[in-house]
């Protein structure tokens, strides 16, 4: 199978088998060994397929990767290799082909994404100025990547991001700012039979707190605040000196971020003895629909009809926007299930994103070349 572009050709069979290759090397987040691996394989993918010298880039998370094609950098490509999936899963759920769906752990979400990139680049005669870049660690933050990836988007001035496309094949045009935090209440133990008033309930208080956070949400604003995870206590005839609340906040703008992160710094306890203590921020900045406008619409022009979407998710693009970095999101594969056991990649989908990524450096590239800017995004520095 095959679809052509103007500048060569893309072979779904050997994408299927680049992506087997990548899908078949687990790698977990925070497993530094199987990363290297995972980076390894992924070098040779794009070495095979590209040419040239795929870096490995030593972390403290693990392996990243970079590729460039030479000359003035104009675009970057961006993704990452690690999964949510533990070593073993593999073994459950195997790689397989069937009904025109490619399945295995991190087929979507984004090893198939990275192949169609790899396999797009190839297909054109020039490769110059572009960069791909490859990271370990965007599924736990990007801590160790972060400084690198931003380095290298202001360098290129325009960034594709190869995660996988909204439900229906849309792209991602605007993404919500993501963060986590940890909220601690620390009290005082006592023996739940014979003393209890003279411990300090860490339990109680923090079911004081999970009220109070869950009311900081404005779903009118597009701001959730959502308690996930809660423990508390150690025996039960212990009154519990300590209590841990983990909460999912998701923000549209600056504005609700700086308001959520000084609602959390201003938590205070209820009951008198208690103690609270919050670690966390909206680590990633919210990517607004001006970040991606411009490349849209090249985008559009390339695949008419092609629509875009606001998600909740965040990535690595919602850093590089906040730059004003021109940042398209979704590029990657078409499919589903992405961080659950039904994850999917639609195989007839993947020769025409590989051709649209071709079609967007091509377009890119020739755009600055004219000296104007790719999009109608903001300038660099804007979302300090």
């Amino acid at each position: 199978m095959t679809t052509t572009h103007r500048t060569g050709q893309v072979s779904v069979d050997a994408m299927i088998e680049d992506l087997r290759s990548l899908v078949e090397v687990e790698s977990p987040s925070r497993d530094h060994e199987a990363l290297t691996a995972s980076a390894k394989t992924v070098a040779a993918v794009i070495e095979n397929r590209l040419g040239g010298q795929a870096v490995l880039v030593g972390s403290e998370a693990g392996p990243h990767v970079h590729w460039s094609g030479g000359g003035e950098p104009r675009v970057l490509i961006l993704g990452h290799h690690d999964t949510v999936f533990p070593l073993g899963t593999l073994a459950r759920r195997p790689f397989r082909v069937e009904g025109g769906h490619a399945t295995g752990p991190g087929v979507f979400d984004m090893l198939g994404g990275l192949v169609q990139a790899v396999h797009g680049v190839a297909a054109l005669d020039d490769r110059s100025g572009v960069e791909i870049l490859v990271t370990a660690d965007e599924e736990v933050g990007s801590r160790s990547s972060r400084a690198l990836l931003e380095e290298r988007a202001l360098a290129c001035g325009a960034v594709l991001v190869m995660e996988g496309a909204a439900d229906g094949g849309g792209l991602k045009t605007g993404r919500k700012g993501c963060g986590t935090f940890e909220v601690t209440v620390t009290g005082r133990a006592s023996h739940a039979g014979l003393e209890p008033a003279a411990g300090v309930n860490a339990l109680i208080e923090a079911a004081h707190q999970v009220l109070d956070i869950a009311a900081l949400g404005r779903p009118e604003a597009g701001t959730t605040v959502t308690p996930t995870v809660a423990t508390a206590g150690t025996l039960d005839n212990v009154v519990p000196a300590e209590a841990t609340v983990t909460v999912d906040v998701r923000v549209e703008t600056a504005e609700e971020t700086e308001r959520v992160e000084a609602a959390f710094a201003a938590l205070a306890p209820h009951l008198p003895g208690a103690r609270i203590t919050v670690r966390g921020s909206v680590g990633r900045p919210p990517m607004p629909g001006a970040a991606s406008a411009g490349l849209f619409a090249l985008a559009r022009q390339l695949l008419p009809g092609l629509e875009g979407r606001a998600v909740g998710g965040g990535s690595d693009g919602n850093f590089t926007a906040a730059l004003g970095v021109p940042t398209l999101d979704g590029l990657g594969a078409v499919g589903g299930g992405a961080h659950a056991d039904h994850e999917y990649l639609v195989v007839d989908a993947m020769a025409e994103r590989a051709g649209l990524v071709a079609g967007l450096v091509d377009a890119i590239r020739s755009t600055r070349g004219t000296g104007q800017p790719a999009t109608g995004a903001p300038q660099r520095g804007a979302g300090r």
